[in-house]
């Protein structure tokens, strides 16, 4: 028994061990797994780790060789001129390109449905189920269910391809609209072409002027982000061109030489490029740039108009006389055409040449330290032809591509990385703008249209499918006209900006751009009027006017302000005009900037009303004036004197041509100066003069204006 037992005990034992042995080994096998996947993981990280820094290494590479390939462009400006065409007067005759019919999606015809198809194909019961009442009666049910059907999706698709039909049509007479536009354009333009060149043939002074002024701001192949403002002048008994050229400044040259990527803490870090290199970079920038505008002119004349040209190259900076902006000229150059035929441009020193041929340069241009130059067009007499003078073109008559350009050139003044579409055919898009700032930078499209009339939402709701077709940041519409109530409610909350022409003026007049919307007077009052209408034909107009300065000498100052109303409330806070709103969505009522008037000691505003675009449940147009609001508190309307008000009607409108408004003794610091009331067929402006508690707050509150 005892060695039974014993047996049992040594079998019990090995199967023990046997167990631990597999244990051990399931264990040894786990840790191997264990081990391998570790390696694995590491080896996958070293290996993602080591593509991650390969892109950042791509990155840091691609932006180096934007740096150089910024820095060749720059050593490359007279040769990028040179190989231009030259221009002539086949550039003013060449017509306009116009592009084939492009019917896109809507040339694309309606698939009709096919009865054959499966979906309405009903299979036939076999010989022994039709033999059953019920199957067939099935069979013919459903075979009238799928005619029925096929019956109406064949209606369905003949009404949209009558449909298709008719927006093709549509869009085809459109086409061929802007194409006889484009072609009356061309005639246009020929003809007056045809006339500047008959002109420039007698040597008729401003016509010389005229010319080759188009023919410098038509001048291409220049690197991006270059200004193209001049002013020219024509000196008939010297036969000589003096012109004034705007030219970029220091920050032309890029800060960075190279830029290289720090593993250790993950960041690229740019390589500042040497002082030195940055001055010599930027004196041979100025040189070339004077060197290839002289160049172009004398290529451009033809019938050797010239014997010499005047020069001057400014900057836009910083007079440290005023501490205001101001042209600081840091280089002026008087070539002879003698002179400058002899030389072989494709092969000088561009520094060298300058100088040899008697230039001056800034001997700090970096810091815009001026040159004296040699002769300005203002002394030449006569008239002054340029670009960026005072002559303002008319945004509703301008060629759809300048107008592009133009808005092209607004954002690139701005800050942004800009290029145009409309020659590319990028459907949708006519610029595009991309922010360049590394955090909350992105793509920007941009679409420039010239409305007379209020642009329609459809054109907004299109912009938002184009900034989602395009992967871009932001959508902005910059329009001649204005936007309606609906169109501002449709882009709350969305990344899209709505632009009106008023706006427009302002931001070019900001960035010293020129344009007007129509004819003669401000044109921003002038925004959105439909074709054959202008202001004086519409307006009607209110002047607010008051002495800027109280008995004491201390300065004075009014916000005046309108509600839209309905029933006594405001119809929306859009509807509440006042400084920091001024105008409607509508742009029905507009308030224009405060000035001051001539030779007076007084301030005025005036506030413009187009009382036909009023919307229709507007009954009320409250017109009031508060003090302007001040750290302690709002100074009360008795310290104000000369309170007045003119009145110009357009028509429908009528009331008082002018009253005063009595202030003193006012304790209030707001006042209901009148209001225009709708009547029978029109409407009248009558009077007020109830002071108003709290300013401006006050009024906002009175008349349902949400007062944070």
């Amino acid at each position: 028994m005892l060695a039974i037992w014993a047996e049992a005990q040594r079998q019990q034992q090995r199967r023990d061990e046997a167990r631990w042995r597999a244990e051990a080994a399931e264990e040894r096998r786990r840790e191997r797994e264990q081990r391998e996947a570790q390696r694995a993981a590491a080896r996958d990280e070293r290996e993602a780790q080591r593509a991650y820094q390969q892109s950042r290494e791509a990155e840091v590479a691609r932006r180096t060789a934007e740096l150089d390939a910024r820095v060749e462009e720059l050593k490359g400006l007279l040769a990028a001129g040179l190989a231009a065409p030259a221009f002539g007067p086949q550039a003013l005759l060449a017509p306009s390109a116009v592009p084939p019919f492009d019917p896109g999606p809507l040339g694309v015809p309606v698939e009709m449905p096919d009865q054959t198809a499966a979906v309405y194909f009903v299979p036939p019961p076999d010989a022994v189920q039709a033999r059953n009442p019920g199957v067939r009666r099935q069979y013919e049910q459903y075979l009238a269910q799928a005619r029925a059907r096929f019956e109406q999706d064949w209606y369905a698709a003949q009404a949209r391809e009558a449909d298709r039909q008719r927006r093709l049509a549509a869009h085809h007479r459109e086409y061929l609209a802007w194409a006889e536009g484009l072609r009356r354009q061309d005639e246009e333009r020929g003809a007056r072409t045809e006339e500047l060149l008959r002109r420039l043939r007698a040597g008729e002074p401003e016509a010389v002027q005229e010319y080759f002024t188009a023919g410098l701001y038509a001048s291409a192949a220049w690197p991006e982000g270059f200004p193209h403002r001049l002013v020219a002048a024509f000196d008939a008994a010297g036969r000589q061109l003096v012109v004034n050229r705007e030219l970029p400044g220091p920050d032309v040259v890029p800060a960075a030489a190279r830029v290289r990527y720090v593993k250790s803490d993950d960041r690229e870090a740019e390589v500042a490029r040497p002082a030195t290199e940055r001055k010599a970079l930027y004196r041979q920038v100025l040189a070339q740039s004077s060197l290839r505008v002289v160049a172009e002119v004398f290529r451009a004349d033809r019938d050797g108009l010239l014997d010499s040209v005047v020069l001057n190259g400014f900057v836009l900076g910083i007079d440290p006389a005023t501490g205001r902006e101001a042209e600081r000229f840091v280089s002026s150059l008087t070539a002879t055409r003698a002179g400058f035929a002899g030389l072989a441009l494709d092969r000088v020193d561009a520094l060298e040449c300058f100088q040899g041929l008697g230039g001056r340069l800034s001997a700090r241009p970096e810091r815009l330290d001026e040159v004296r130059p040699d002769r300005r067009p203002e002394t030449v007499g006569g008239s002054v032809a340029g670009h960026g003078g005072e002559d303002e073109p008319d945004l509703f008559e301008m060629d759809p591509l300048d107008f592009e350009d133009l808005i092209a050139e607004l954002f690139r003044l701005r800050g942004f990385r800009v290029m145009t579409t409309a020659r590319s055919g990028d459907v949708g898009v006519d610029v595009v703008a991309e922010d360049l700032d590394p955090v909350t930078g992105g793509k920007i499209v941009i679409q420039a249209k010239r409305y007379r009339k209020t642009v329609p939402p459809t054109a907004v709701r299109d912009l938002e499918s184009t900034v989602r077709h395009h992967g871009a940041i932001k959508g902005i519409l910059v329009t001649t006209a204005g936007f309606g109530r609906g169109s501002y409610s449709y882009i709350e909350g969305k990344p899209l900006t709505l632009v009106s022409g008023p706006e427009l003026v302002e931001l070019l007049a900001g960035q010293g751009l020129r344009g007007r919307l129509g004819g003669g007077g401000s044109a921003a009052s002038a925004a959105a009027e439909p074709a054959g209408a202008g202001p004086a034909d519409r307006e009607t107009a209110l002047t607010v006017s008051w002495q800027s300065r109280t008995a004491g000498g201390d300065a004075v100052e009014l916000d005046v302000t309108a509600f839209l109303c309905a029933g006594g409330r405001v119809l929306s806070d859009e509807h509440f005009v006042f400084f920091n709103s001024p105008q409607d969505p509508e742009g029905a009522v507009r308030l224009h900037p405060t000035r001051s008037v001539p030779g007076e000691p007084t301030r005025a505003v005036r506030l413009s009303l187009d009382l036909h675009r009023l919307p229709a449940a507007v009954d009320e147009v409250v017109v009031a004036v508060s003090t302007e609001e001040e750290e302690s508190s709002a100074l009360p309307l008795g310290y104000v004197h000369g309170l007045s008000v003119a009145a110009v009607y357009g028509p429908g409108a009528a009331g008082p041509a002018g009253w005063a408004g009595a202030t003193g003794g006012v304790p209030d610091s707001a006042m209901l100066l009148g209001a225009f009331r709708r009547t029978g067929g029109g409407w009248e402006f009558g009077p007020s003069g109830r002071a108003v508690t709290n300013g401006l707050a006050g009024l906002a509150a009175a008349f349902g204006v949400a007062v944070e």
